[in-house]
């Protein structure tokens, strides 16, 4: 049949066309698809790099690693926060507890007495405490750098006055005394170190000022039971009013 060849021809075209139209179809199904689809794609930053590029999730799901994009963030810890304990300076500083000590301060000062300082204070700190040292005062002798004591006694002599030397409390030895005994301060522990008083007439003493008042006089010494002539002679140079 001379027409066969022809005619076969024109069918495999026909098929071919059709066959290369609906592959294109396909494809731009596909693609429209995809590009519906590309809506849900979101940016996740790969953990753990400052600034890094976003890494799409097909999905809008969880990105790898379990990390949430909508979570808020949260501290890290060991990083510093204002207010953060140990970030003040001065935490932890206890403060300073400071006692006061009781001093007796007599002599040529303003108003002679007890008075009271913080621990730690010096010499000059009691003396104006006791209304400061008066015009006579002789403040050559006193030490006014010097840290006082818990019960010490402070001496401001006028000129001429010979101050013994009495840093601290009497400590209730029979140490002897640099200086001229106050018989009017001094108490049984003090007398007890004057070279001729013991124990016993230390006490006397002390009874003898309480019941008569302040000595006036060294003199007076002899109305104590058991102080003669002599021992007076040898207590003038010991002691003081």
């Amino acid at each position: 049949m001379p027409d066969g060849g022809p005619r076969r021809w024109s069918v495999g075209a026909r098929s071919a066309v059709v066959a290369a139209v609906a592959v294109l179809l396909l494809a731009v199904g596909v693609g429209a698809w995809a590009l519906a689809d590309g809506d849900d794609l979101r940016p996740v930053a790969v953990l753990g790099e400052a600034g890094a590029r976003p890494v799409a999730t097909p999905g809008g799901g969880t990105p790898p690693g379990g990390a949430d994009p909508d979570a808020p963030p949260t501290d890290v810890p060991g990083a510093g926060h204002e207010g953060a304990p140990g970030a003040g300076p001065g935490d932890g500083d206890a403060a300073s507890v400071v006692s006061d000590v009781v001093v007796h301060v007599v002599g040529a000062v303003a108003a002679p007495g007890l008075v009271t300082v913080p621990e730690g204070s010096r010499v000059a700190d009691a003396l104006t405490a006791a209304g400061d040292a008066t015009p006579d005062a002789d403040l050559a002798g006193v030490n006014l750098a010097r840290e006082v004591v818990d019960g010490e006694q402070i001496v401001v002599p006028r000129p001429g006055e010979v101050v013994a030397a009495a840093p601290g409390p009497a400590s209730g030895g029979n140490e002897a005394s640099t200086g001229p005994v106050d018989l009017n301060a001094a108490d049984e522990a003090a007398l007890d170190a004057l070279s001729g008083i013991g124990p016993v007439l230390a006490a006397r003493i002390v009874e003898w000022r309480e019941a008569n008042g302040p000595f006036t006089t060294v003199e007076e010494l002899g109305e104590v039971s058991g102080i003669g002539d002599a021992l007076l002679a040898r207590l003038r140079d010991q002691v003081r009013v």
